[in-house]
C-alpha cells in the first residue's frame, strides 16, 4: 500500500469522525473463561483460544501463555502496525524491520514476598530496527509519530482509568 491509497482508505473515516465525534468511540472487548481444573484463564482472541497461566517464576509450568508476555506482544504488534502505517503515510520506504519489547519484573511483588517490590513491569524497552535509506530526520519523525499514535504504547505511558467489579453467578 502506498500513502495515497492509505489516505483514500482513511479519508471517509476521518470525515465521519470530524462530523460525528461519537462515531469514533468504539468499545473493544476481551473475554476469558476461568479453567476449572488448573490455574489458567482461556482467553478468546477472535482468531483462536489462548490459555494464559502462571509464569514459571511464580510456579507455573510454562505451558500456558504468560500475561506479561502477552502484554509485551500486544505492544510489539501495535507499535509495528503503527510504524508501518506512519511510514506509509510519510512515504518512507522500509525494506524490512523488527520491533522488540522487553520488560523487567520483580516477582517478589507478584508473590507478596516483599511489600515494597512493585507488582507489574518496572521498566519496558521498545526497540525498532529498520532497514531504510530515509534521512535520519525522517526516521526521527517516524519514531515520534509512532510513539504518538500507538494505542498500546500510549495506554501504558498514560494509563487509562480502570474500574473493577465482581459479580456472583446466581446471586
Amino acid at each position: 500500500m502506498d500513502s495515497e491509497s492509505l489516505r483514500k482508505m482513511q479519508a471517509p473515516l476521518k470525515e465521519q469522525y470530524r462530523a460525528a465525534p461519537d462515531a469514533a468511540i468504539i468499545t473493544l472487548k476481551a473475554r476469558g473463561e476461568l479453567d476449572s481444573a488448573s490455574i489458567a484463564c482461556k482467553v478468546e482472541t477472535g482468531r483462536a483460544l489462548a490459555v494464559a497461566g502462571l509464569h514459571p517464576a511464580t510456579g507455573g509450568s510454562g505451558l500456558e501463555l504468560c500475561s506479561g508476555d502477552m502484554l509485551l506482544e500486544a505492544l510489539v504488534a501495535c507499535a509495528g502496525v503503527t510504524l508501518k502505517a506512519v511510514a506509509t503515510a510519510l512515504d518512507i520506504e522500509l525494506r524490512s524491520g523488527t520491533v522488540s519489547a522487553e520488560g523487567d519484573l520483580d516477582f517478589r511483588g507478584t508473590l507478596g514476598v516483599e511489600k515494597t517490590a512493585p507488582v507489574g513491569f518496572r521498566d519496558i524497552r521498545l526497540t525498532f530496527d529498520v532497514d531504510s535509506d530515509a534521512p535520519q530526520e525522517k526516521i526521527d519523525t517516524l519514531l515520534k509519530l509512532t510513539e504518538r499514535y500507538c494505542v498500546v504504547l500510549q495506554t501504558l505511558s498514560k494509563p487509562a482509568a480502570i474500574t473493577t467489579t465482581v459479580s456472583r453467578n446466581g446471586a
